[in-house]
């Protein structure tokens, strides 16, 4: 068994955010990773560019430097491997935790490499790695994908995609330049506000130009081997399909929370982990949550941006703790 201060499961850039605020002060730090470094960026479509500007993604005061306004993917994969190596950060890829029991002020995380102790434990899975279920017939056809990666498979195809965000809009667009013949899905009654402003005129473009074939109000009821069945406004519709891109979100792995012992909680707000707004620590007593994870459903009120600052907020609690010594 391996003994260690804090472990931080996850190197997302809030979770390396954390490891680098914990390393500067001197605070002995494991990262965890099932992946690699930022394995949720690396799966993001290959040509995706941020919302944020690259500034607001940077961490560990290492500038993030590109020419455009907003980066890209392959631009954020390359600056926060940069960050990895300039801090030296203690970072163990390909590796999946998969139960964390707590003893006497102690935390055992058993992997599928190895166990590990620590007395602090820092939770920043994200949720990119659990999609929402679409709850219809066929939904577990081969052809229902619920990531976009590349285009290109999909010339001369009938792809139907469901969602209006930012992903759905994404995927469309990229889909679209291919040759591929897209239909859009929505249930609202218009465009999405979160849709970022500065592809929304390119997409409407599309749409009205007969590009792409985007329905409002219509909801997705069942999904055969060369079909898609909809309802728009009451109506039923069939039409030829060959490929589902099923855009309708993510969420954080509950289940694991739960395992650790973290309370979720379900209001009008949506489903989210508990945890002091001040501290960042949950429920569980010297277990803390991490970026993004920390909004539960609501994917839109935390990103990197914002959560990459929720290890130095950890990281002073962390100090304040360590003057209490260890239950025996």
């Amino acid at each position: 068994m391996k003994t260690v201060e804090s472990i931080i499961i996850g190197a997302g850039p809030c979770g390396l955010s954390a490891a680098i605020e914990q390393k500067k002060k001197g605070i002995e730090t494991l990262v965890i990773e099932k992946g690699n470094v930022v394995d949720a960026i690396y799966n993001y479509p290959t040509h995706q560019t941020f919302f944020s500007s690259s500034e607001k993604l940077s961490i560990g005061d290492i500038p993030f430097i590109v020419e455009d306004s907003k980066p890209k993917r392959n631009q954020a994969l390359v600056y926060y491997r940069a960050v990895v190596k300039h801090h030296q950060l203690d970072v163990n890829p390909y590796e999946e935790v998969l139960t964390v029991k707590k003893m006497n002020d102690k935390f055992t995380l058993t992997t599928t490499k190895d166990v590990y102790q620590c007395r602090f434990l820092i939770v920043a899975t994200g949720y990119y790695g659990q999609h929402n279920s679409l709850e219809v017939e066929g939904a577990n056809l081969p052809k229902v994908h619920h990531y976009f990666k590349e285009a290109h498979p999909f010339f001369d195809q009938n792809v139907v995609i469901i969602g209006g965000k930012n992903s759905a809009v994404d995927a469309a667009l990229e889909l679209e330049k291919a040759g591929a013949h897209v239909t859009v899905l929505y249930r609202g009654a218009t465009y999405s506000k979160s849709v970022k402003p500065w592809i929304l005129p390119n997409f409407d473009s599309l749409v009205k130009h007969d590009k792409i074939t985007m329905k409002f109000n219509s909801v997705v009821t069942k999904i055969k081997e060369d079909t898609v069945e909809y309802e728009e406004n009451g109506e039923t519709h069939t039409i030829p399909n060959d490929t589902v891109f099923a855009m309708i979100g993510y969420h954080p792995d509950y289940d694991f929370l739960k395992q650790i012992g973290i309370d979720i909680n379900t209001n009008e707000f949506g489903t989210a982990p508990v945890y002091n707004r001040e501290t960042y620590e949950t429920n569980v007593p010297n277990c803390y949550i991490a970026g993004v994870i920390a909004a539960g459903n609501d994917a839109n009120t935390i990103f990197i941006e914002n959560g990459r600052f929720h290890g130095g907020v950890i990281t002073q609690s962390i100090l304040t703790k360590r003057q209490t010594p260890l239950e025996t």
